[in-house]
């Protein structure tokens, strides 16, 4: 129990008595002077207030201007002034000039047929063999392809990079099974390019012979692009060559050339997808700069194959593609359990 104590109320016109805090209670109570507040001055002494001043503009600057009378301005002086202040105006940025409602390049050479028997030897998904487990993976790695192309509207985002940090890791086999998915799409074109150039093999895994392709183009400035595309019988696909090797695939990849005959596809061209299967990240150059010329990347990593060390080397030289995805190949477990596929009875 605590002893009770008499609160004797102040009287008319006295001051509240100012109850103190914890503190201070506490150092009346038991004696704590070192709590105390510090005793503070109400007035610095003037050698020491000059040293916490703040520092005072000059007295000219300070000194207000003697007023005059405004004369009253005409709208020819604003008008005046406003002219002769443009060219201090930043300019404004460019704008992007509008696309043609025609592709620039339209691709109408004869057409060959993919042996459907050799994609199913490779495994590669058959346009004519209805719902499979990889056809239905396939389509979400389209969808968020067809997604980001078309939320970011651009030539560049209408361009995937498919790539690896190592030699097989499956990058080719997932460029063809996109391109394949992406071609199933209606009223969509899809253009495959062969850019391993070192060991080009996207024209033999479809059964078809190879020839011209896209570094003689990049060679020759007088070539034309859609002259060596080559036609499939996969309603939608159609297939550039890697072309002659030149040792100076990088150099070549670099130049204005590229832009040009790049641009030149996706121009004018909505429903072109262009998806190119580069050589490994970490084992030549092209992947770098192909990064330059595309708005998506899918970095391919094997399971139980890929390091985390090659995986963050990959995607700092793909830096300069603004939208890197990872795609997971040769994955035998799902967390989720899902099975694809088996739902329309094709499970495989």
């Amino acid at each position: 129990m605590n002893k009770p104590t008499n609160i004797v109320p102040p009287k008319d016109g006295e001051d509240k008595p100012k109850k103190g805090s914890l503190f201070e209670r506490a150092s009346g109570a038991f004696g704590l002077d070192r709590l105390a507040p510090a005793a503070v001055p109400e007035k610095l002494a003037d050698d020491k207030a000059k040293k916490f001043a703040p520092k005072r503009k000059s007295d000219t600057a300070a000194a207000p201007a003697p007023t005059q009378e405004t004369p009253k301005r005409r709208a020819s002086d604003w008008i005046g002034e406003a002219a002769s202040d443009a060219s201090a105006v930043p300019a404004a940025a460019p704008t992007v000039a509008a696309e043609p409602a025609k592709p620039a390049v339209v691709f109408n050479g004869p057409k060959q047929a993919v042996p459907r028997e050799i994609l199913r030897e490779k495994g590669l998904i058959d346009p004519d063999g209805g719902a499979s487990t990889l056809l239905e993976e396939f389509r979400i790695v389209k969808r968020q392809v067809l997604s980001t192309a078309k939320a970011e509207g651009t030539q560049q985002s209408r361009r995937v990079l498919v790539c690896s940090p190592h030699p097989n890791e499956g990058k080719t086999f997932c460029a063809l099974n996109l391109a394949i998915a992406l071609a199933g799409e209606r009223d969509m074109e899809v253009l495959l390019v062969d850019a391993d150039f070192g060991k080009p093999s996207i024209m033999g895994s479809l059964g078809l012979e190879a020839g011209r392709g896209f570094m003689d183009v990049l060679a020759d400035p007088a070539s034309h692009v859609e002259d060596v595309v080559v036609g499939t019988d996969i309603p939608g696909l159609w297939v550039l060559p890697a072309g002659q090797r030149t040792g100076r695939d990088s150099e070549y990849l670099a130049s204005e050339r590229t832009w040009t005959v790049l641009n030149s596809l996706t121009r004018g061209a909505p429903n072109r997808i262009i998806v190119f299967d580069s050589p490994p990240a970490l084992a030549a150059t092209p992947a770098a700069e192909l990064a330059k010329h595309v708005g998506q990347a899918l970095l391919v990593a094997r399971a139980d194959m890929s390091g985390r060390a090659a995986l963050e080397d990959a995607v700092d030289l793909l830096s300069a593609c603004p939208d890197i995805k990872l795609l997971l190949n040769d994955a035998t477990f799902s967390p989720s359990g899902r099975k694809f596929g088996s739902y329309y009875g094709y499970g495989e």
